[in-house]
């Protein structure tokens, strides 16, 4: 008897939530030795989350970060947070890439939306900043959940600076209407004594 319509190891499962396993990931084996690569982080790690994705923009030195372009495939592994996608080369060339970032370089995250930042260790004097974009919110917020190493980021607290109201001295409007009256009273009386003079005088 011949069992059809089996799954191979190469077959991807997709669950509700967007997450993505091959089935060699689901059952956990070890990966061929003809998928060995030279950036290779260390020994087999279990793939525990896999989630399509696209970099947006990577700020500072450290990690050689490919261009990656379009998505990319974000996966979380037991000790490496490991990015593959495709980048230019060259004029009109294209390239398979993948960089491996440790978890425990991962200081800082922060969710926007569907859109993830991470601040990573490099020795550097300043943390290097990578920019993902999830496509949404609760594919965001599983990132970050799979990264209990890192602490929020610092948001900068505003300062607390008294708001001043502009410089309108309340007094000035009944002040105004004050000298008004007195100038027009001052100005009657002055009239009238003018025609007393006059009709004296004549």
């Amino acid at each position: 008897m011949r069992i059809k319509k089996t799954l191979t190891s190469e077959h991807v499962l997709i669950d509700t939530g967007g997450l993505q396993l091959t089935v060699a990931d689901l059952i956990g084996r070890r990966p061929r030795n003809n998928d060995f690569h030279p950036n290779r982080t260390g020994g087999f790690s279990i793939v525990q989350a896999t989630y399509p994705g696209s970099v947006l923009e990577v700020q500072g030195k450290g990690f050689d970060i490919p261009a990656f372009r379009d998505e990319v495939e974000v996966r979380v592994q037991a000790d490496v947070l490991r990015i593959a996608g495709r980048y230019p080369t060259g004029l009109f060339g294209w390239r398979e890439g993948r960089i491996k970032l440790p978890l425990q370089d991962i200081i800082h995250t922060r969710q926007r939306g569907s859109r993830v930042d991470l601040w990573l260790r490099t020795g550097q004097a300043q943390m290097q900043r990578l920019a993902l974009e999830m496509f949404t919110h609760d594919t965001a917020a599983a990132l970050v959940q799979w990264l209990p190493l890192a602490t929020p980021w610092p948001e900068p607290t505003a300062e607390l600076v008294p708001v001043h109201a502009p410089h309108v001295p309340v007094a000035a409007p009944a002040a105004q209407v004050l000298w008004v009256s007195l100038a027009s009273v001052v100005l009657v009386v002055g009239v009238v004594l003018t025609v007393l003079m006059i009709r004296r005088v004549y």
